[in-house]
């Protein structure tokens, strides 16, 4: 059984995705993986998915890059805050960084997050954020 109903991945390069995905798959983390490119299309696809909040391709978690075109995640992260609360199921966010620096940083840490983490996605990192925020035990 998954530990989560759902998680998207929003990032804007395909083989991040590809290779995130196949990470969650791995370890049997969801069923079900949501991928957009970029800020807004992850904004879509959350209306599309969570109509209602308890809709099981909802997102649990959310994995989301700090720099994309179009909308990158600290807009995605404003328009996220605007929405209706009805629309806001409750979500983890992860902001995800290749960067770091110091004011990259300092910014996420002002930020309706759970946390971030540098890029690329390990299994320990994984496990941590769902030790910490979802009570799982690895197996």
């Amino acid at each position: 059984m998954s530990a989560i109903s759902c998680a998207l991945l929003v990032d804007d390069d395909d083989t991040t995705n590809f290779l995130n995905q196949r990470l969650l798959e791995r370890l049997s983390i969801t069923d079900t993986v949501l991928v957009a490119g970029n800020g807004q299309e992850a904004l879509n696809l959350l209306h599309q998915h969570c109509e209602l909040p308890t809709s099981p391709t909802c997102p649990a978690l959310i994995l989301l890059d700090m720099k994309m075109p179009l909308m990158n995640g600290f807009e995605f992260l404003q328009a996220y805050a605007q929405q209706p609360q009805r629309q806001k199921p409750p979500v983890v966010i992860i902001m995800l960084t290749t960067s770091l620096n110091p004011g990259d940083v300092e910014r996420m840490q002002n930020l309706p997050i759970a946390g971030y983490l540098t890029k690329p996605l390990t299994t320990e990192k994984i496990t941590r954020i769902m030790q910490e925020h979802f009570s799982y035990l690895a197996s």
